[in-house]
């Protein structure tokens, strides 16, 4: 159910309705928009009766929600959302590239590719400190040290943090260092993390499972918002078929499927999506022509020698070259690249 408040609406007959679902033994969420609120109710196990709440003071409606998922849905919010991520806004027109390595290596790589990507347009910066790896043996990140490479590397460049948090264990460490928080794509479905970056109320890049449907992602995303945190971009980055030329295969059908069903930002892992170096320049274009609101990018300063990903990262130059396409796609679309000052 969504309650629609009138324009007019004053915080006493809002706070009416929230007592009133509360009374029920649901739980209220405020939703604001551009010109009036509505608040989601969630907690109900059946239909919800429409009329108690259309008496109320200050109510314009009272509106049943046929989708599960349903305060990530656009019966609630029919306009897009815009969330601020530090001085940034995501979504809307202007695109936004998160670009840097799979792992934080050395000062060195993680300040230099910052520098880098910063040049080439990214407004963000990508790099995992703690690494959940298919292989126990394989590298598994510098941890705290590498939080601390990331911080440093953001004080360099002004380039805002995205990297992953896997577990609840180390949230709270990677949540005062990450200006956005990564759900990876093994952890699409592991509720408890899930409620625990709700909590947080930090912005989340939350990627779709490698085996996971549409639907089952943004019901991933609504364990995020139930909790009240509304800052949520979902991201594609591909799904596992029988394909075995590329890693995944990068589901471009999800990008308008997903806008047409959420209000929630769309980004694209071009990297992880197709997972063939030579190959990421044309994911990347080929994101954007279809929609999405940003797109996060693995790119290395020797990608050879890269500790992790290193088939799928793109080098200085190439990424450079390819920023200038994604320019060039988006200004066909009447759309711009953000990029910093």
């Amino acid at each position: 159910m969504l309650i629609v408040m009138r324009p007019d609406a004053t915080p006493q007959d809002i706070e009416r309705v929230n007592e009133e679902i509360r009374r029920r033994g649901w739980a209220p969420h405020a939703i604001p928009g551009g010109t009036r609120t509505a608040i989601g109710i969630t907690g109900n196990k059946g239909a919800v009766e429409p009329e108690p709440f259309r008496v109320l003071p200050g109510v314009a409606d009272a509106i049943t929600i046929s989708q599960p998922f349903k305060l990530v849905s656009r019966e609630v919010k029919p306009e897009d959302s815009t969330m601020q991520v530090g001085n940034l806004t995501v979504g809307g027109k202007t695109i936004h590239v998160i670009a840097g390595p799979c792992s934080v290596e050395t000062r060195e790589q993680i300040v230099g590719t910052a520098q880098a990507v910063k040049k080439a347009g990214a407004t963000m910066l990508r790099g995992g400190a703690f690494k959940p790896r298919t292989s126990p043996y394989e590298f598994q990140g510098l941890k705290n040290d590498g939080l601390s490479l990331l911080a440093e590397a953001r004080k360099e460049t002004g380039l805002l943090v995205t990297t992953e948090v896997k577990d609840t264990a180390t949230l709270a460490q990677v949540a005062e260092t990450a200006d956005i928080l990564q759900i990876g794509a093994r952890n699409m479905q592991n509720f408890s993390l899930l409620e625990a970056v709700g909590d947080t109320r930090k912005p989340v890049l939350l990627k779709r499972g490698m085996s996971a449907t549409i639907k089952e992602m943004l019901m991933a995303a609504e364990y995020i918002v139930a909790k009240g945190n509304t800052r949520v971009i979902l991201c594609e980055r591909g799904i596992r078929t029988f394909e075995t030329m590329t890693r995944n295969t990068l589901d471009l059908n999800a990008v308008p499927m997903l806008k047409s069903l959420s209000h929630l930002p769309v980004f694209v892992d071009p990297s992880h999506g197709i997972g063939v170096r030579k190959a990421v320049p044309a994911m990347m274009r080929a994101a954007i022509a279809v929609g999405a609101d940003g797109i996060i990018v693995e790119v290395h300063p020797d990608p050879p020698r890269a500790l992790s990903d290193g088939h799928q990262s793109l080098d200085f130059t190439e990424f450079e070259k390819a920023m200038d396409e994604v320019r060039a796609i988006a200004g066909a679309l009447g759309r711009d690249v953000a990029k910093l000052g």
